[in-house]
């Protein structure tokens, strides 16, 4: 009987650690944005090069805290050093972690949560209202992305805008006109934005 409480007293402990990691406040918290953007507690967001996460080690402070994404998709622990990240859920990486641990502790528990989604981006360049980075939300499009940036300048050629995006070794160019799109055409052309997607604006 005390064995059987014992394993219920750490279940509960274990979920109120996955569920109690703090969420940064940013506007992919509230109810409107909840529908589009993707939120730190999403099992299925791929974790991306400088997001940031948090990982805790139960009952292991000294291997608990806060890491970052370096550009090469790695993160830093201590025992484990480097573990690949960029590419894998939260969930994956800390089944990965639980893994690498278990050489050092046994039965170690690992809870993984991003709290800053910072490779979400995409880029916009040319005859733009605001040019630069934007943060990009789940299944934004072009067109979407364009209003929020306040869309062209007077003497852009809005009918070859186009998007390029890194597919493997090569950069691949989308066409998207503008005016056809205004005009409820060319909806194929309008297309979901993928990280580190650039739009041009010539």
């Amino acid at each position: 009987m005390r064995t059987v409480s014992a394993i219920v007293l750490l279940l509960g402990v274990v979920v109120r650690m996955g569920i109690g990691q703090p969420v940064p406040p940013t506007a992919a918290n509230s109810p409107s944005a909840a529908a589009t953007t993707p939120t730190v507690n999403d099992e299925s967001y791929i974790i991306g090069r400088e997001d940031a996460l948090s990982v805790i080690v139960w009952k292991e402070p000294d291997l608990s805290g806060g890491v970052p994404v370096r550009p090469d998709g790695k993160i830093s622990l201590p025992l484990v050093n480097d573990i690949q990240a960029a590419g894998l859920t939260p969930m994956q990486l800390a089944s990965h972690i639980t893994e690498a641990l278990k050489k050092f502790l046994e039965a170690p528990l690992v809870t993984v949560t991003v709290t800053a989604m910072n490779s979400r981006h995409i880029y916009l360049t040319g005859q733009i209202g605001r040019s630069g980075s934007m943060p990009l939300s789940k299944d934004m499009t072009v067109m979407e992305a364009l209003a929020s940036a306040g869309c062209c300048l007077e003497f852009a050629n809005t009918k070859k805008i186009y998007v390029l995006r890194n597919e493997g070794d090569k950069t691949v160019r989308y066409p998207f006109n503008y005016k056809e799109a205004l005009k409820g055409r060319g909806n194929a052309q309008n297309i979901a934005l993928k990280p580190g997607d650039t739009i041009v604006v010539p």
